[in-house]
């Protein structure tokens, strides 16, 4: 019976699959047995799982059950119970009869039902809701294969704390196949919704990259996704390829055993002594058995074997013997298998040897050992860990491996036979070449696979996903903790940050925090107050040019700088002609435009602004593309820069402001890798000079020596210039986010409206201040 006590409350390793690790049987009490199961996800994540004591989530395979948390084998395991409605929908409809198909380039048609779809959805809900049961604080979770798609977006929802890692272990589908799929934004958002997805192929990682830039809209460059969450914050996905392989440990161990070698050879004394061609395969459409089967019945109709000198040996494990193409496949198999053995058989010798089971790993080893030839001829194929362990096995570097050329493995074992599987002609010649190649020819490519095999086996596939996990989870929490608007790695879109942000922040300007505001900035000695202009001191508007100051807050403005002691600037991403064209500021009033780009301080002659001829090169290229996308998009505009040029898209309909501004995006990442670039409020800017909001307080404040410093703005853009600030209990400064949002910031408002009654509050406890330390001099 499986046991449940003494079970940690949570893991820090979890793994989540569609099925648990465990096949279920009757023992001679009559209780349940459990018994590891078959195949090569288990195969491939059962030794980590057992050195690391972590907790595997999945079905038990039994519907309409529900079954307690358990362990075995070193783990804890985790049933998701399943009704049968379920297994038809999610599972035998959704997954395999939706998915799989449409993954494995459409050789059986999908079949694209809404029904499926919601049954797909629901139960990766429940998946999803067990991971953040069963994980720790801080945990790994690594979520496998197409059944679960959508569970790392639905994780992450429940539980931001944890590392979400994704791995397909099927291919991926090219855009023009994809593109079928009703659901594929929904499906692509549920991927990315881990910090880490994996692949086998790099041709794999191609397609979902590809996929995630035209279906879901999003920034890609160097296999980084950038995902804008809803505080306005970046979130940075990677995807990489990561081929999975095999225990060979386990497999050398099989292949030296006496027993297993025994077995081997009485397998081959009862064949007769002949040559001995070895399929091994689940019973399934993208495993090219009836081509396999096909091109050996033709070589013995040819002549060119017969049934005394070879034999194959076909092992079709069952596979979902509920689905109508997989029922229709055995039954084509069985038919053609009973067509050939009829045609060539004799008395003596059968030309093949259908085995319809699924068998343990020591029974597979001494077939591998048995063979003369492997015959691998994938249709399509994530791996192939058969392949692998038929490398493995092969100690004494004799035999042949004949592999499709569309099956992952093929990536890494270029030393094999590689073959057309759809090419019939072409497979014959390579089995036949198989059959007869020299032993020394046969010993040098064996020696090259075994090199491939052994260097790369499932403990280094696993380690170094998980290492790539915890990189790319550091990397992610890097670009969204307190850097600097610059630009990310490897070319990344600069992005204000929200540097500190917690619950803490941002709290409504009211009652006490705002008497306790006012009160600190009103007695401060030397006051900064830098102020963005658009959605702070004038309300957004469709038109750029036409924005203005509200009149009470430019009255409010004016009396502060005329207060001693008081120093007003902007601070703001449009340019400063453009900024003096709208705010109309007093002369004394100090200016940072193009965030920080440009600057104007009264009184301090500065010099103006200089390019090089490559910056200026950068800008026009980037101007030409910029102008390129807006033409094609009703309402955008391109705003010229001193040392910029910015994308408008805020007139443009609101369904195609974001694909605007990717398409804008992602042509200035190939074509202009030089600039830099960033994203506010409906634009997209692109600088050959790096500069942020930080940079021009921090100057601001080098030119006037404040003892305090107020901030207030609206924008991401403006996080920058929140996190150079010293708030909180005690400290001289205070920031203000104007509007929603996370924010660094100590203090929110509403609206610029709210902001004129700030100012004029301001102005009259400056007053206040001041008359009362007057008061106090000449008492």
């Amino acid at each position: 019976m499986p046991q449940t006590h003494e079970a940690p409350t949570t893991y820090d390793l979890v793994v989540v699959s569609n099925r648990l690790p465990v096949d279920r049987s009757a023992s001679s009490d009559g209780s349940d047995e459990w018994t590891r199961s078959p195949g090569g996800l288990v195969t491939a994540l059962h030794p980590i799982m057992q050195r690391n004591g972590g907790a595997w989530v999945g079905w038990h395979g039994a519907p309409d059950e529900q079954l307690e948390d358990f362990d075995h084998d070193g783990m804890r395991l985790v049933p998701v119970p399943l009704s049968a409605a379920e297994v038809s929908t999610y599972y035998e409809g959704f997954s395999n009869g939706t998915l799989w198909p449409l993954f494995h380039d459409v050789i059986a048609p999908p079949e694209y039902h809404r029904t499926w779809w919601e049954a797909y959805r629901d139960v990766n809900q429940r998946f999803a809701r067990e991971c953040a049961r069963v994980a720790g604080p801080g945990a790994t979770v690594w979520i496998q294969d197409y059944q679960l798609l959508l569970v790392p977006a639905l994780l992450r929802q429940l539980r931001p704390d944890v590392k979400i890692g994704f791995f397909l272990h099927i291919p991926f589908p090219p855009a023009e196949l994809f593109a079928q799929l009703p659901w594929r934004r929904e499906v692509l958002e549920g991927m990315i919704g881990a910090t880490l997805v994996g692949f086998q192929r790099q041709s794999d990682t191609a397609n979902f990259l590809r996929c995630v830039r035209r279906f879901a809209q999003r920034p890609v460059k160097n296999k980084r996704i950038d995902v804008e969450m809803s505080d306005g914050r970046i979130r940075h996905v990677r995807a990489e390829t990561f081929p999975i392989s095999i225990d060979t440990d386990v497999i050398k161990r099989l292949a030296q055993d006496p027993d297993i070698r025994q077995r081997a050879a009485t397998i081959r004394e009862s064949l007769g002594g002949r040559k001995v061609i070895l399929g091994v395969d689940r019973l399934d459409y993208t495993k090219g058995i009836r081509h396999r089967i096909k091109a050996y019945g033709e070589l013995l109709n040819d002549g060119t074997i017969n049934v005394e000198d070879a034999a194959l040996i076909q092992v079709a494990s069952p596979s979902r013997e509920r689905v109508s193409s997989y029922i229709q496949l055995r039954e084509d198999v069985e038919l053609a298998v009973g067509r050939i053995n009829g045609n060539f058989d004799t008395l003596e010798h059968t030309a093949i040897r259908y085995l319809h089971h699924s068998y343990p790993m020591d029974e597979m080893v001494a077939l591998y050992l048995a063979a003369d030839v492997m015959l691998v001829t994938a249709l399509r194929d994530g791996m192939n860990l058969v392949a692998k362990e038929y490398v493995a096995s092969r100690q004494d570097e004799t035999g042949v491996l004949v592999l499709s050329e569309f099956a992952g493995a093929a990536d890494e074992l270029g030393a094999a036979v590689l073959t057309n599987p759809h090419d019939i002609e072409g497979m014959k010649e390579d089995i036949v070449r198989a059959l007869t190649m020299t032993p020394e020819e046969s010993a040098r490519r064996m020696k090259k696979l075994r090199k491939q095999v052994l260097a790369n086996d499932i403990d280094r596939w696993s380690a170094t996903f998980l290492e790539n996990l915890d990189d790319a989870a550091t990397a992610s929490l890097t670009q969204t903790g307190a850097e600097g608007a610059s630009e990310g790695p490897a070319g990344q879109p600069a992005r204000a940050v929200v540097a500190n942000a917690d619950d803490t922040h941002g709290l409504p300007l009211s009652g006490e925090v705002r008497e306790n505001a006012l009160r600190t900035l009103g007695r401060a000695e030397r006051l900064l107050i830098a102020l963005d202009f658009d959605g702070v001191v004038s309300p957004i508007v469709p038109r750029a040019e036409d924005a203005r100051p509200l009149p009470e807050t430019k009255a409010a403005i004016e009396r502060l700088t005329a207060l001693p002691g008081v120093t007003v600037a902007y601070v703001s991403g449009r340019s400063l002609a453009s900024l003096r064209a709208c705010a109309s500021p007093l002369p004394e009033i100090a200016l940072i435009g193009s965030h920080g780009a440009e600057q104007h301080i009264p009184g301090r002659s500065g010099a103006s602004l200089q390019l090089s001829a490559a910056q200026e090169q950068t800008l026009a290229r980037a101007e030409k593309i910029l102008k390129g996308v807006a033409r094609k998009y009703a309402g955008a505009w391109v705003e010229i820069k001193p040392a910029g040029v910015v994308l408008h898209v805020r007139q443009v309909a609101q369904d195609d402001q974001e694909q605007a501004s990717v398409e804008a995006m992602q042509r200035i990442y190939v074509e202009v890798p030089a600039a830099h670039v960033s994203r506010g409020k409906s634009v997209v800017e692109i600088a050959v000079l790096k500069a942020n909001k930080g940079e021009g307080i921090d100057l601001l404040r080098d030119a006037y020596a404040p003892t305090s410093t107020l901030f207030l703005g609206d924008d991401v853009t403006d996080e920058n210039g929140f996190a150079v600030l010293a708030q909180g209990d005690g400290e001289p400064d205070i920031g203000i986010k104007v509007g929603p949002g996370t924010t660094a910031a100590c203090a929110r408002i509403g609206s610029p409206q709210d902001v004129t009654g700030l100012l004029e509050d301001l102005a009259e406890a400056r007053l206040a201040a001041a008359h009362d330390a007057a008061k106090d001099a000449t008492s």
